[in-house]
């Protein structure tokens, strides 16, 4: 329980910090941008390395960039999609799970060993 609230006391200084940052400078859409998953991976990550060490944080940051690229794959294909055929949003996200999912073992298994 301690660590969940250490987590949420960083993540929330950290995302009050983004939140001054995206005030200051243009444009106002980078505030959702750097609100929250950042935050959250910074102070995931500085607990795990707290409490496990370096070698075992950097496993976990390999698999959060790994998750990162195979959001990148999926938004830009329902971005695509939307675009294009315009269904109905939940039929795209519905569908397009399965390549999030698909890039993010693929890359997990091809570089993790």
């Amino acid at each position: 329980m301690g660590e969940l609230v250490v987590r949420f006391a960083i993540g929330g200084v950290i995302v009050t910090m983004f939140s001054v940052l995206a005030e200051i400078f243009r444009p106002k859409s980078f505030a959702g941008l750097f609100g929250a998953a950042p935050s959250v991976a910074l102070a995931t990550m500085g607990i795990t390395i707290a409490e496990h060490g370096k070698i075992y944080a950097a496993v976990e940051a390999r698999s959060m960039i790994f998750g990162a690229i195979a959001f990148f794959c999926y938004a830009s294909a329902a971005n695509w999609i939307q675009m294009r055929f315009r269904p109905h949003a939940l039929t795209t996200t519905i569908a397009l799970l399965p390549l999030w999912l698909g890039t993010s073992l693929a890359l997990w298994f091809t570089f993790s060993r």
